[in-house]
């Protein structure tokens, strides 16, 4: 700093103010713009600052809001503008908006705003916010793909000045939109924009709050792409936030819809691994009518659906996840039938070698066409290892191979080739040497 122009300053503003409080604007602004030129050649920060500040506020107690947008705009592209006074003047503009009397007004105000800090790293938590605003207005004017089209501007994960918790809070409205525009495939792309480490420090209560609005849109992204076994990982996850574990109601509704759609996963390893882990935990005790349901897709015995509905169809249909009224709780009711059915051949695939598709179907209660479907389904899949003679009508298990058999399998096999090539070199080259000693 050159020259310091602080008591100038605390005489020039007030005189000023006063002036266009009698009318006098343009003279007082001109005044200002002045004494602004001189202080931005001398880099007097804070002196600059302050008349930035001063000429934003003459303009809003004038009223005068294209004044007001006309200024921000030649302020911040006055030649070698100070970044402090800018940031200091978008700080305070950034008050004005909630004080414009229309929408109109206020939408200019905020446009002006994003205009003048668009590329600057210095303000760019006021611009991500003044965003954030924008697409408020047009979410609530019914405009969804403008709001999100707003929101997706920002880069929010690449900001350093901004806290973690505002990040995290404006990617999850990027995600929100996404998903309120039905943009399944961006809403997934932008979820791996957070760690789910970030909400391991859920003591915070503002944590707490954006990890189970993240889960909330976890979920209904899964929901929308029946990805079951994502929504019990998801509902495991909110039932250790305290909030919800300290609170019996909402601990035993995340608790029974990790079990539904526990259930309802398609069976593979992962899936029955997170079974067993599931039923060892003890808080399924207080829900027992669950972990009972759990129990039967673990016990080597078939189930019998029309066994199984008369005990607990009751309770299931009056959940949401398998709301009689909605028809993706009728799908899931089917999907649940499917579940028993491939539970059963399953557990057939155990205690048989050979069984008719007729027998089959009779155990299974279902039409022998739609037997062999869900038959075929399962050793298509890989669940199962089976052949079926059709002209005899009869199914032949043929029994999964272990891995580490397999594996074991495959090394003494490769073994045992490698000492044929062995052996085969050896005899190769004493052909050789008793070659050389004729000659």
């Amino acid at each position: 700093m050159e020259v310091d122009y602080g008591s100038i300053c605390e005489v020039k503003i007030p005189e000023c103010k006063k002036l266009a409080s009698e009318g006098m604007l343009f003279n007082a602004l001109g005044q200002l713009l002045a004494l602004e030129k001189q202080t931005r050649t001398a880099e007097d920060m804070g002196c600059t600052s302050q008349i930035l500040v001063a000429i934003v506020q003459i303009c809003m107690e004038a009223k005068n809001w294209e004044a007001l947008n006309e200024y921000i705009v030649l302020l911040s592209k006055r030649r070698s503008q100070l970044k402090l006074a800018v940031t200091k003047m978008v700080q305070e503009c950034c008050t004005y908006v909630d004080k414009m009397p229309t929408k109109e007004i206020m939408i200019k105000l905020i446009e002006t705003l994003r205009t003048v800090t668009e590329g600057k790293i210095y303000v760019e938590v006021e611009r991500a916010r003044l965003t954030h605003r924008l697409a408020k207005i047009k979410e609530e004017d019914g405009d969804i793909s403008g709001a999100t089209a707003v929101m997706l501007e920002l880069q929010v994960e690449t900001y350093g000045s901004m806290s973690r918790l505002e990040k995290a809070s404006l990617i999850l409205e990027q995600m929100r939109l996404c998903l309120a525009k039905k943009d399944f495939m961006r809403t997934q792309i932008i979820a791996k924009k957070i760690n789910v480490k970030f909400f391991k420090d859920d003591d915070d209560e503002e944590t707490q709050t954006l990890k189970l609005k993240y889960y909330d849109l976890m979920m209904e992204l899964a929901r929308h792409e029946s990805w079951h076994l994502e929504l019990c990982r998801h509902n495991r996850a909110v039932l250790e936030t305290p909030a919800v574990r300290d609170d019996p109601e909402k601990r035993h509704t995340a608790l029974s819809r990790a079990v539904l759609y526990l259930v309802l996963a398609p069976h593979e390893p992962e899936q029955a691994d997170l079974t067993h882990r599931l039923l060892a935990d003890k808080l399924l005790d207080e829900i027992l009518t669950y972990k009972e349901l759990l129990r039967l897709f673990v016990n080597p015995e078939l189930i019998k659906w029309s066994g199984l509905c008369e005990i607990y169809e009751k309770d299931l249909r009056a959940t949401e996840v398998f709301s009689p009224s909605t028809e993706e709780g009728r799908k899931r009711w089917a999907d649940l039938r499917n579940r028993v059915v491939e539970h059963n051949i399953r557990i057939m695939a155990k205690y048989y070698t050979n069984i008719t598709l007729t027998r089959m179907a009779e155990l299974l209660d279902l039409p022998v066409k739609e037997t062999e479907t869900c038959l075929c389904n399962l050793v298509e899949t890989g669940v199962i290892n089976a052949r079926t003679d059709r002209l005899a009508g009869v199914v032949r298990f043929t029994g999964t191979q272990e891995p580490a058999a397999l594996l074991d399998a495959w090394a003494a096999s490769l073994s045992k080739l490698m000492s044929l090539v062995n052996h085969t070199t050896h005899l190769i080259h004493q052909e050789e040497m008793l070659a050389v000693a004729q000659s």
